[in-house]
């Protein structure tokens, strides 16, 4: 174990790079202890606490525990998330997009830098609504959260918020081009781990004043075993296409002729759909609460009410979105039609398939039913924690959606390490381990 976690540092350019990628995310975690100006600390969060369980606690969640603080990393990442998933789908709405994606590395910076700019748009707007929305609001006390409501409290946090969520987009930049791992998923990842010393204590607080049996702590912790167990093997799950590769004698050689196959991931996606799904639907209720503070019974304010997490309609819709993404990101990341070509090129071909475009239906028909089952997979994990309170009043604060992104992002990382350490000619990270791609 010691030796697992000594040989990363061997490698001048890895421990470079983990160091690199540690010290970027301290800043990140600094910066989420760095209040707002304006505002009202210890009322905001006497009037955080009844808010456990809705959109706001669920911010707080992927944020780190900084909305909660309303410090300058309130927003987190989420507006750089919703802004990915819109040019994503210019690249499949709009043709100018879809060349952009076919130029290589020339038109990937152009949608990068388009990103970017989405980015800011959508931080302005959901900072905008945020700061409309508290300082209308009042502390169980009857302190208000604002010391001084108005145009320059608005103008102070949409300015704030968005350069702070300018720089946590530019922190992931940083992490994935000159660290190690995505940068984005490492930053959500780590929000959620550093709240899980307060979701201890929280736990551990309620069963020792009797709110919790011992019984129901030891189910939550049988449920969380499991589920981690679960969602490693599906993260890791591969349906495996067998390839024969046709020989060829080029001169005095003999070039082909073995065995080889495509593996499908149960779910290529990973836990993008669950993060594009949030974002997606933490967007129209920033708007529906900046439009709905004057009139509390308008339409506007009763699709907010609805679409709060835990209500049906929210789980339902949530549910839909996590496989709708699942098959739209398999789709613009995995192109059977490419994979197929490439085989016909080569001399491969799937036994018994005809190479060209039935290979590619083929491929096609196998992953769609196999990401059936991861997507149906990560919406009941991501609505675990909705089922078990709705089903048994059993809180579960740590809940899938914080699993699978925590996991899911591990597991990456992980990945990347054992790339790095083999090309060095390192032992693996993990002697026992049987991540997927290690051969």
């Amino acid at each position: 174990m010691i030796n697992s976690i000594i040989n990363p540092l061997k490698a001048p350019d890895l421990r470079n790079r983990l160091l690199f990628t540690a010290a970027l995310i301290v800043v990140f975690r600094v910066g989420a202890f760095i209040p707002t100006p304006g505002i009202n600390g210890p009322a905001l969060a006497d009037w955080f606490h009844q808010l456990e369980g809705t959109v706001f606690g669920f911010l707080n969640l992927f944020s780190g525990g900084a909305f909660e603080k309303f410090s300058i990393f309130s927003l987190g990442i989420m507006p750089y998330i919703s802004a990915s998933i819109i040019l994503q789908l210019f690249t499949i709405v709009f043709p100018y997009y879809e060349r952009l994606s076919k130029e290589g590395e020339q038109g990937k910076k152009k949608i990068t830098q388009h990103t970017r700019y989405g980015t800011i748009l959508i931080s302005i707007v959901q900072a905008l609504g945020v700061g409309v929305y508290l300082q209308s609001q009042v502390a169980p006390s009857g302190e208000e959260l604002v010391y001084n409501p108005g145009i320059s409290f608005l103008l102070m946090t949409v300015l704030t918020l968005s350069t702070g969520t300018a720089f946590i987009m530019w922190l992931g930049e940083q992490i994935s081009d000159r660290g190690i791992g995505n940068g984005i998923s490492l930053i959500i990842a780590a929000g959620i781990i550093a709240s899980i010393p307060g979701a201890i204590s929280q736990t551990a607080t309620v069963v020792l004043t009797g709110e919790m049996s011992v019984v129901t702590l030891a189910f939550i912790l049988i449920v969380i075993v499991l589920v981690t167990a679960a969602v490693v093997i599906m993260l890791q799950g591969q349906r495996r296409i067998p390839v024969q590769y046709a020989k060829r004698v080029v001169g005095r050689k003999v070039y082909g002729g073995q065995s080889t196959h495509i593996p499908l991931q149960i779910n290529p996606a990973g836990v993008i759909p669950v993060i594009f799904a949030s974002a997606i639907l933490d967007f129209p209720r920033t708007i529906a609460v900046f439009f709905s503070q004057n009139n509390p019974d308008s339409i506007v304010s009763k699709f907010a009410n609805i679409f709060q997490q835990g209500h049906i309609a929210y789980s339902i819709v949530y549910f839909a979105f996590i496989v709708f993404f699942t098959y739209f990101y398999t789709a613009v990341v995995f192109k059977p039609d490419d994979v197929a070509d490439n085989m016909r090129k080569y001399g491969g071909f799937v036994p018994g398939i005809r190479p060209g475009k039935p290979t590619a239906d083929y491929i096609e028909k196998v992953l769609s039913r196999i990401l059936l089952v991861g997507a149906m997979f990560l919406a009941v994990i991501a609505l675990l924690p909705s089922i078990l309170y709705m089903g048994m009043k059993i809180p579960f604060w740590f809940g899938g959606t914080s699993l699978l992104i925590v996991i899911g992002v591990v597991l990456d990382t992980v990945k990347q390490i054992e790339s790095q350490l083999l090309m060095t000619h390192y032992e693996g990270f993990l002697k026992k381990g049987k991540l997927r791609g290690r051969r």
